[in-house]
């Protein structure tokens, strides 16, 4: 199927700008902290886990131990949505796309 000339050039332009995206968000490392800083959550732009650390005092409140990972890992993953969302809204404003689109 052919499309007219200017829909062609605008279909080119998504593609280049999604695959621009996808580079980026494959370079995204997030961190995040619960517990004042007693764990901490390390992300990349896939919402992959790289790392964790956790503060020896923590170590001996199980229960504790295991809400703040969560919690961590939770704002870690928010962190890289709020870094894709910030790509994609500066990438879809350089094609003119009414506000709120995507």
């Amino acid at each position: 199927m052919k499309l007219p000339g200017n829909m062609q050039q605008m279909m080119q332009q998504a593609q280049k700008m999604q695959e621009k995206l996808h580079q980026e968000i494959a370079l995204i490392k997030v961190e995040a902290t619960a517990g004042g800083g007693m764990v901490t959550a390390q992300m990349d732009g896939q919402k992959n886990l790289l790392a964790v650390k956790i503060d020896p005092e923590v170590a001996g409140d199980v229960e504790m131990l295991q809400d703040m990972v969560v919690a961590a890992v939770n704002e870690a993953a928010k962190k890289v949505d709020e870094e894709i969302k910030g790509k994609m809204g500066g990438m879809l404003g350089g094609m003119g796309l009414p506000p709120g689109m995507f």
